[in-house]
């Protein structure tokens, strides 16, 4: 027999949660659904659930420790009662398996099956317990940013050839998970299918950038544009729309278009236009010349006003 410690490859001394933790680490890697056919493999999760059986109840630890009881559960002889420093072990406590794997409970609420669940989807008493779940199946789909904001409709199609419509609500964010109820993998036992979970990838976009609801674009302006004011053009996610430059507008200036923003359950977000004013390109001759006449009679100092001076 085995020292379920050694088996769980955890410290004497080790918490309720450490102890939890080892067992999903091994379970996971051992289970015989990941093994098919390797008794190695369903030898050591034998040992491994045994070991937790017994460590995961407090009152059996607290027994094992003072060598009351030995890895297996087993009363020891009270002249054999010693501390343990190292031991036994626990096969032998797993009996009745007769090939297939019996339910244990901890504190009578723990299945193991709840544990290993959320790798196969499924109760493992599917083998002999009635219908069970099909597993969900995981995937990913990468939109653009205009289709996750204002919804759309995305066919995919699934490893074993299966089309399906799916359907990208209005303000989907990056990293949010979508789920297809009854298209992942199938029941057994006239159990129900499992669901299909598609975690989207939102694609960023050339000059939209996205707070909360509420869009963000910088747009660049004339030095007459700021100066004079106009009317300028400005793209939004359903089109260009007209926006009034007022004059004496400066770089950093921020405009606001109610209701452009991202659609909401009540109302939309808003789209902010920070100006930038550029100047032309290459240098002009006729500017540089009004500049140095009109600079004589109207200096300003913007770093001072900044506190840089």
């Amino acid at each position: 027999m085995k020292d379920p410690y050694q088996v769980l490859g955890v410290a004497r001394a080790a918490s309720a949660d450490d102890i939890k933790k080892a067992y999903r680490k091994l379970a996971r890697s051992m289970h015989p659904d990941m093994n098919p056919g390797n008794k190695h493999a369903e030898d050591r999760f034998k040992d491994i659930s045994a070991a937790y059986d017994l460590l995961s109840d407090p009152a059996k630890k607290a027994r094992y420790d003072r060598g009351e009881i030995d890895a297996s559960g087993a009363e020891r002889p009270r002249h054999h009662y010693r501390s343990h420093a190292a031991g036994s072990g626990a096969g032998a406590g797993f009996g009745g398996f007769g090939g297939r794997f019996r339910d244990f409970d901890v504190g009578g609420s723990f299945d193991a099956d709840d544990i290993l669940s959320d790798i196969f989807g499924r109760r493992t008493g599917a083998r002999g317990r009635g219908p069970a779940r099909g597993a969900n199946q995981h995937y990913s789909l990468t939109v653009s940013f205009v289709d996750a904001a204002l919804g759309a409709t995305k066919r995919i199609t699934l490893p074993m050839g299966k089309s399906l419509d799916v359907r990208i609500p209005p303000g989907s964010d990056d990293g949010q998970t979508l789920r297809l109820k009854g298209q992942g993998a199938p029941g057994a036992g006239g159990g129900a299918a499992g669901d299909a979970l598609i975690e989207l990838t939102v694609e960023p976009h050339p000059f939209f950038k996205r707070e909360g609801r509420d869009i963000h674009l910088e747009l660049p302006v004339t030095l007459p544009e700021a100066v004079l004011g106009a009317k300028v053009t400005v793209p939004t996610l359903e089109g260009r729309v007209a926006l009034t430059v007022p004059p004496g507008s400066n770089t950093g200036a921020i405009l606001r278009l109610k209701g452009k923003g991202i659609p909401g359950t009540h109302q939309c977000g808003d789209q902010y236009v920070r100006l930038k004013v550029m100047l032309p390109d290459k240098p002009d001759a006729e500017l540089q010349e009004f500049l140095n006449k009109w600079a004589r009679s109207h200096d300003y100092d913007v770093r001072g006003k900044a506190g840089m001076a």
